[in-house]
């Protein structure tokens, strides 16, 4: 076995991962101009590490060949142990100050959301991918200034 050799699935896995970080960017820089904790490096990283994490699994279910009644495969696990991994992350991010404030919870969601793009990505959905993407930006920044602009009034 070659240590170091570059096949189509590695070029394609690092082609997927690329355009999940891309992906992941956009929503980053979204959290990054509302300074929130979670900005585009975060964001990058969250999504690429979803679509690396589910296409390897692939490559290592195609690799092995699990044949054997006592071993199987199963995709979902992988996908289980990706969103149990940003789930803690998450977990993280979220504050509650006092009583009623909380903070963190958008950003603990756009980073699962991003996640979940980078599956998207992983099982060549891209254009789902780019799609929820947009709608994410769009639910991020329209709402947040709706928001903003509604808060305003009742002062």
């Amino acid at each position: 076995m070659e240590i170091i050799s570059l096949n189509p699935v590695q070029l394609k896995i690092f082609g997927y991962v690329a355009l999940s970080m891309l992906l992941g960017a956009l929503i980053g820089i979204d959290r990054e101009l509302a300074k929130k904790p979670a900005g585009i490096r975060t964001n990058m990283l969250v999504a690429g590490s979803a679509t690396l994490l589910v296409s390897l699994g692939e490559v290592m279910i195609g690799r092995y060949q699990f044949t054997h009644d006592l071993v199987r495969s199963d995709p979902l696990r992988i996908i289980e142990a990706v969103i149990t991994g940003i789930s803690f992350i998450g977990a993280g991010m979220i504050i509650r100050r006092g009583t009623e404030d909380v903070e963190g919870l958008t950003t603990a969601a756009s980073i699962l959301f991003v996640a979940s793009v980078g599956i998207c990505v992983a099982i060549s959905q891209i254009l789902l991918a780019i799609g929820t993407t947009a709608l994410a930006l769009l639910t991020l920044r329209v709402l947040a200034i709706y928001l903003k602009k509604h808060k305003d009034q009742k002062r």
